[in-house]
């Protein structure tokens, strides 16, 4: 759940077709992601910055 002090601004990929997706927002805290079917009852990954250079870093290479 989201703490209750925090309303991200949620969104979606722009390749999402469907409702399966994930969501990001960007926060004071990194980034968090979270499932677009569950919405706010969505369990959130929470990623700092460098974990997130990381993720997306892997993504580009093709690692993951």
């Amino acid at each position: 759940m989201i703490e209750d002090s925090i309303h991200p601004g949620w969104q979606k990929s722009s390749f999402c077709q469907s409702d399966g997706c994930i969501e990001i927002a960007a926060v004071d805290q990194g980034i968090w992601v979270r499932d677009s079917k569950l919405g706010d009852a969505s369990p959130v990954l929470k990623f700092d910055s460098d974990e997130w250079q990381a993720f997306r870093r892997g993504i580009l290479a093709g690692e993951l």
